[in-house]
C-alpha cells in the first residue's frame, strides 16, 4: 500500500503517466477500430430490432463509463477528503468532462434506439431519469469546480456533491432490478446467460467496452497531467506576484 501512495506525489504521478499514456491511447485506438468494425461491418441484422441493435457497441460501453466514471469521482473525492492527496482531487476534476460526455452519448444513443423500438424518442423511465438526473449531477460538478476561486475549498465542496451523486450513479445502474416496470430491458451483459445478447453481437461488445475503457483511462490521465501542470503555473504565478 505505501508503494501505491507514493503516486499521489506529482512528480512520480507525472513520470508514471507519462509512461504508460502512449500505451493506454494506442491500445484505445487498436480495440475501438477493430471492435467498431466488427460491430457494425462484420455482425447480422437482429430478427426483430433489424440494424438499429448495432447501436448496442455505442451506448452500452458508454452507459457503462458513465457510471464508472462517477464511481472513480468518488473514489478519488473519498481520497482526497481523507488524506488530501492533491492528485485524486485533480484526477476526480479531470474525470468529470469524460464522464459527461460518456453519459450524453448514451442519452443520445438510448433516444435513437428507443424511437424505433418504443415508438418515442423519450420516455420517463426509471433507468433513462436516473441517468439524465446523473448527468445534471455532472454538469454541476464541473461548474462548481469553476464557480470557486479556492482549489481546496473547490475540491471539498465538489467531493461532497461527488458522495451526493453516487446515489443517482447506483440507481442509473440498477434501476431495472429497483422497478420492475420501465421500458428500459434488463442488462445486456449479465452472469445470467438468459439475459445476455448472443455471441455474436457480444464478443465484439466486449472489444467496444475495453476500447472505452483504455480512451477513459487516456482521457484521464492526459486532463490529470493537464490540471497539474496548470496547478503548477498558478503557484509560479503567486510566488511572482509576492516577491
Amino acid at each position: 500500500m505505501a508503494s501505491i501512495w507514493e503516486y499521489a506525489n506529482p512528480v512520480k504521478f507525472m513520470r508514471l503517466s507519462g509512461q504508460v499514456l502512449p500505451w493506454v491511447s494506442g491500445g484505445a485506438a487498436v480495440a475501438l477500430v477493430i471492435g467498431l468494425f466488427w460491430g457494425f461491418f462484420l455482425t447480422p441484422d437482429d430478427f426483430r430490432q433489424g440494424s438499429t441493435v448495432k447501436i448496442i457497441y455505442l451506448h452500452v460501453p458508454a452507459a457503462l463509463m458513465a457510471i464508472n466514471a462517477w464511481f472513480m469521482m468518488l473514489v478519488a473525492s473519498l481520497i482526497w477528503l481523507i488524506r488530501r492527496h492533491h492528485v485524486s482531487a485533480l484526477a476526480a476534476k479531470a474525470a468529470a468532462p469524460v464522464g459527461a460526455v460518456m453519459t450524453l452519448i448514451a442519452l443520445i444513443t438510448g433516444a435513437f434506439w428507443g424511437q424505433p423500438m418504443w415508438g418515442t424518442w423519450w420516455a420517463w423511465d426509471p433507468r433513462l431519469t436516473s441517468f439524465l438526473i446523473l448527468f445534471l449531477f455532472y454538469l454541476g460538478y464541473i461548474a462548481l469546480w469553476a464557480a470557486i476561486e479556492d482549489a481546496d475549498t473547490a475540491a471539498d465542496l465538489t467531493s461532497v456533491l461527488c458522495l451526493v451523486g453516487s446515489v443517482f450513479a447506483v440507481l442509473s445502474r440498477y434501476a431495472v432490478n429497483f422497478w420492475n416496470q420501465g421500458l428500459h430491458q434488463g442488462a445486456s451483459l449479465s452472469l445470467d446467460k438468459e439475459e445476455n445478447v448472443a455471441n455474436v453481437f457480444y464478443l465484439p461488445l466486449l472489444v467496444c467496452i475495453g476500447g472505452f475503457i483504455l480512451l477513459f483511462l487516456a482521457l484521464v490521465l492526459l486532463r490529470t497531467r493537464t490540471e497539474i501542470r496548470q496547478r503548477r503555473t498558478r503557484a509560479l504565478i503567486r510566488r511572482e506576484n509576492m516577491a
